[in-house]
């Protein structure tokens, strides 16, 4: 029997959506590499329009969205390019999705309510998603939601090496804004050899979206300081109030160090007045010049998420990028 051999090499695609071009733009720099000419715009009634404008038959796409708000529209569109590229016969479909949508709706905190970060995984394999990478999930069981690889990006030693050169490494204490993310606050606390641990005890209505109180510290902080972590920032009330309940034990000083700036209002003027010296995010989501303040400090997740794609691309380890630790 006579058989047909196709000879080439792989292709690796990017293309973006519309929710932040800027840090598309980035990551195809750190690979030189272009981005997929995408034509994309709204009818009138919000419907979205996205068709590729050349070929992606048999290529390796990787389909990067950021997700502000609304943040529905720009998980429908990422959704609608994933459709239209698994429908133009792209070989292998990644989402890259730096922040994950819906990410703090990972379990059922009482009766009848949704898990809603299982249903967007769904939707993106229903879509034609292979393969999804994103940075610092609200928690780690959401790898699980997706049938496929799922790559789980880390910002820790991108944030703790920017930190390192901020602060007096004898003298700081890595504080959790609450008992559930001790587990990131101990690989933090090693990133800046070997720090102590504190985190803040704090009390939240689970009837109430946004809100949650501080109340004390449970550690040694007095005259230390305090690099106060979290995975996102959203109106900053929570953030703020840790900052207060430090300041108020006596820490010589506090530094907030998250991964995502989602900063709905009034986050950026609470953050401003909290008393912190910095507030050090990444650019996983695009920020306004009202969504900025004098001690906010921005750094750039695109040579992370750039080298991560390489690694996908040419079949690596992703891993290896985190010492084994990812």
């Amino acid at each position: 029997m006579s058989e047909i051999t196709a000879h080439g090499e792989k292709k690796l695609v990017l293309a973006t959506g519309r929710a932040h071009p800027e840090l598309a733009r980035e990551i195809a720099k750190e690979l030189g590499t272009d981005l997929l000419p995408v034509d994309a715009y709204d009818f009138a009634n919000g419907e979205i329009y996205v068709r590729a404008g050349e070929s992606v038959r048999g290529t390796d796409a990787f389909v990067i969205q950021a997700h502000p708000a609304p943040l529905n529209n720009h998980l429908m569109e990422q959704l609608i390019m994933i459709d239209s590229l698994k429908r133009a016969s792209a070989k292998r479909i990644t989402v890259v999705s730096p922040f994950y949508p819906y990410s703090r709706q990972d379990k059922k905190g009482r009766g009848r309510e949704p898990i809603s970060a299982r249903l967007v995984a769904d939707m993106y394999k229903t879509a034609g998603a292979d393969r999804i990478m994103s940075v610092d999930l609200h928690t780690a069981q959401i790898q699980g939601f997706f049938d496929g690889p799922v790559d789980h990006l880390m910002a820790i030693p991108l944030l703790a090496d920017y930190i390192r050169t901020r602060v007096d490494a004898d003298n700081i204490t890595v504080v959790s804004p609450d008992t559930g993310r001790v587990r990131v606050a101990e690989q933090w606390a090693e990133r800046l050899g070997g720090a102590p641990l504190a985190f803040v005890h704090k009390s939240r209505d689970l009837t109430v979206p946004n809100q949650a109180v501080s109340k004390t510290v449970v550690g040694q902080i007095e005259g230390r300081t305090c690099v106060l972590i979290d995975d996102m920032i959203d109106t900053g009330g929570t953030i703020s109030g840790a900052v207060q309940v430090l300041k108020n034990a006596g820490a010589k000083d506090v530094i907030i160090a998250a991964t995502h700036a989602v900063f709905s209002e009034p986050a950026a003027q609470r953050l401003s007045d909290s008393g912190a010296r910095e507030v050090v995010v990444t650019n996983t989501l695009p920020l306004s010049a009202s969504q900025r303040f004098p001690q906010l400090t921005v750094l750039s997740i695109a040579p992370l998420i750039a080298r991560a794609v390489r690694e996908v691309f040419d079949d690596g380890s992703v891993t290896s990028l985190f010492d084994g630790n990812a």
